[in-house]
């Protein structure tokens, strides 16, 4: 569990770095949808760089993570890294949160510590090849939905990027539990590699698309469902992911809790305004404040 927060902390902290960086290599008049170009763009800002360095980190501690634990209670810790988003810009970009904020950040750690008390060990069923060639042909369909978001109305567009997203980050934490050889031949004849690496990258690329458009609290929490619940429940029926003997409902009731809680700080999806662009986001005089998008 160390391991998975761990990652929370590192994709949180990455998210605000990301958000300004997205922002700033916006082009005006960039049309709506995926923009590709857009991540070009955005790997010139150091910001995002930087990000992506505590990106890699969280990933690789994800790995370790998806080793010992059930994937419901990775993808719980994964989701709380909204919860380090919001407290890491109220630090680095002066923004105050509330106190039902607050609230929301307890309620993530309260279900998280119920998580931890809960899990069990990782399932120990390696999966089938056609559960394989699944996880690829939804990566597959997630670059091929989010390439036809643009066409859809901006309310829409923000919940199917969104969704999207998590999806993609959810083929990730499955994929990783379906390489069980590492050797190089394995590794390329796996279909789970490839899963892997298109539902990463297009998570990634749907994410980025989501910032640069402006306001994604709605895509927020789809990606906070996506990447929680349909890997959840892969891990339980297919890869015999358990809890520990009588403790199942405190899983569940942790489980819960903490995506309810990250999906209370869902408007730390907001991309930073223009202004907040140079690094000088702070509030406005009525407390509210601009917010930084997850991962």
């Amino acid at each position: 569990m160390i391991c998975a927060l761990g990652s929370a902390v590192c994709f949180g902290t990455a998210s605000v770095l990301q958000a300004v960086a997205a922002r700033a290599a916006a082009e005006p008049g960039a049309g709506a949808g995926v923009d590709p170009a857009l991540l070009l763009r955005a790997v010139r800002q150091w910001r995002y760089v930087a990000g992506l360095a505590l990106d890699g980190l969280g990933f690789v501690l994800q790995i370790i993570a998806l080793r010992s634990l059930p994937i419901y209670a990775v993808g719980a810790a994964l989701a709380a890294s909204l919860a380090v988003t919001a407290v890491v810009a109220a630090r680095l970009l002066q923004v105050r949160l509330s106190s039902t904020e607050w609230t929301a950040v307890a309620v993530v750690c309260a279900g998280l510590g119920m998580l931890g008390l809960a899990s069990g060990g990782e399932g120990h069923l390696t999966g089938s090849d056609a559960l394989r060639w699944s996880m690829l042909g939804i990566a597959v369909a997630v670059l091929l939905i989010g390439t036809a978001a643009g066409r859809l109305p901006e309310r829409v567009r923000a919940l199917v990027l969104g969704l999207g997203a998590g999806c993609g980050f959810g083929v990730v934490e499955v994929a990783v539990r379906l390489i069980d050889d590492v050797s190089p031949g394995a590794l390329l004849t796996n279909p789970a590699t490839y899963a892997l690496l298109v539902g990463g990258g297009s998570a990634f690329l749907l994410l980025t698309s989501a910032l640069q458009r402006g306001s994604v609290t709605t895509a927020t929490a789809g990606m906070v469902l996506g990447e929680t619940i349909g890997p959840a429940l892969v891990g339980v029926i297919w890869l015999g992911d358990r809890t520990r003997e009588g403790l199942g409902w405190l899983a569940i009731t942790g489980f819960a809790v903490a995506v309810a809680g990250a999906l209370a700080l869902a408007r730390f999806g907001e991309a930073p305004a223009e202004d907040d662009a140079t690094g000088d986001a702070t509030g406005d005089a009525t407390g509210d404040a601009p917010a930084v998008s997850p991962r």
